[in-house]
């Protein structure tokens, strides 16, 4: 009984199986038919645009022709029209020739006019010009003679001048060549007064030694000046005087005293008070 039972369970497990599968199958031929009823409703689609979008491209190109067809007929009804107008302007230009031809010596006795009222007022203007210009050139030759005229006072001036500074140097040459000669001069003098100066001294030193030397006379301890070698020379010459007087009176012969003036060795007679070194 058990395994009946199992058998039949067996059987219904595998046609259960069987069932699912053929199921499965069902779905799948399902789907690709649905599927493939798509891909055909797409097909038809794009097959209604293509005819649409060839209905429209035929249309375009007969509205084209069309276009094509006014133009052309266009072109050629302004090809007549040109022609029309080429025909026209060429009686037009004889026309105008001929015109020109007429009025040719009239245009020819204007413009010789028209020419010679220019060619005048040209004339005209150039003698503005030439007047204008003699004008300046008159005030230029003006201004020349005035500056000739100031250029030769200054350079009679610039002579002047040159030959006053000439008189002056030559001036200065001279009172330099003077003043050449006083300083020579002056030379000379300062060389003679130097050379009288120290034999004055070496005199006054040696009446200086000579009068302090006699008997009874004191050497000076400081500058002897000349009012004090006065006084000491005439001193002695006093001295001098009284001794041969003493002597004449005592019957004794001498020789005479040579006549000095005393006053002329007075100190009031002496004008400075040189000074010199004690010996």
């Amino acid at each position: 009984m058990e395994g009946r039972s199992s058998g039949e369970a067996a059987r219904r497990e595998a046609v259960g199986d069987a069932d699912a599968g053929g199921a499965l199958r069902e779905q799948a031929r399902v789907a690709e038919l649905t599927g493939t009823q798509t891909g055909d409703q797409e097909l038809r689609e794009q097959l209604q645009k293509a005819k649409d979008d060839y209905s429209m491209a035929t249309g375009a190109i007969s509205s084209l022709q069309r276009q094509l067809e006014i133009q052309e007929s266009q072109l050629r009804r302004i090809k007549s029209e040109k022609e029309m107008l080429q025909k026209k302007l060429r009686e037009r230009e004889n026309q105008l020739q001929a015109m020109s031809t007429k009025f040719c010596s009239l245009r020819e006795e204007r413009k010789h006019e028209e020419m010679m009222v220019t060619i005048e007022k040209e004339n005209c203007s150039l003698r503005q010009a030439v007047t204008e210009q003699e004008c300046r050139l008159a005030e230029q030759n003006k201004l020349i003679s005035e500056l000739q005229g100031t250029v030769s006072k200054l350079q009679a001036e610039v002579l002047s001048s040159q030959h006053h500074i000439r008189k002056q140097q030559r001036a200065q040459a001279a009172i330099q060549s003077q003043a050449e000669t006083l300083e020579h001069r002056e030379l000379q003098t300062r060389v003679a007064l130097e050379c009288i100066t120290s034999r004055f001294e070496r005199y006054r030193s040696k009446i200086i030694q000579a009068t302090f030397s006699t008997a009874g006379s004191k050497p000076p301890q400081a500058e002897v000046t000349d009012e004090e070698l006065l006084e000491a020379m005439q001193k002695i010459i006093n001295e001098r005087m009284e001794f041969h007087q003493m002597l004449k009176q005592k019957g004794i012969k001498v020789p005479l005293l040579h006549s000095t003036d005393t006053a002329t060795l007075s100190p009031t007679s002496a004008k400075g008070r040189r000074k010199s070194p004690a010996r």
